[in-house]
């Protein structure tokens, strides 16, 4: 698995969550993560979230640090799985820099009641994929969210790719602890 941080700023409207997205777009070909930074708005006809889009709530932030997952395998749990390791794994990143305040619960992270994180799995005709968002402000926000400013982490783009590699360090662990075991009657 490979990963790729886009220094150039990339808004998010939920279109970027397709088959492919990093091999067009950056030559990334086969399980990858993408990190980048730059605005979400995510309308109702680009939701995937039904939930969302039957309580007609949308998603904006002026300024997030995106994650987009891509794994060629057709299982959505354990994508959803996955999801929830990349959550943890974020959530462990932010208290090695010292943010102690933040809960996780299902596949978003908060403080008290405000969302820090906005994440959603899906699956494409080829592929299984993971949008997570983080908040970096929470200025204007339609729910009540915190960002990573409110929690003091500034290097916003280190943080993601500490993120990312961690993540593609534990999905390759993973694999390999399946190829040390023997089959048992």
């Amino acid at each position: 698995m490979k990963y790729i941080v886009q220094k150039k700023p990339l808004n998010y409207d939920g279109s970027q969550l397709q088959s492919l997205f990093a091999y067009k777009n950056f030559g990334l070909k086969g399980d990858s993560i993408i990190v980048f930074r730059g605005s979400c708005r995510v309308e109702l006809n680009e939701m995937v979230d039904m939930e969302d889009v039957l309580a007609q709530d949308w998603i904006y932030s002026k300024d997030m640090l995106h994650f987009i997952v891509e794994h060629f395998e057709m299982d959505l749990e354990k994508t959803i799985i996955r999801q929830r390791l990349l959550i943890a794994t974020i959530k462990e990143k932010l208290e090695e820099l010292g943010v102690t305040t933040l809960r996780r619960s299902g596949d978003d992270l908060y403080e008290a009641d405000r969302k820090l994180s906005v994440s959603i799995s899906t699956l494409s005709p080829v592929s299984t994929l993971i949008h997570c968002g983080l908040n970096v402000s929470n200025e204007g926000t339609p729910v009540p969210t915190i960002g990573l400013e409110n929690v003091h982490v500034h290097d916003v783009l280190s943080l993601g790719e500490s993120v990312a590699r961690h993540y593609c360090d534990e999905v390759l662990s993973m694999r390999l602890a399946r190829c040390k075991v023997r089959g048992v009657q």
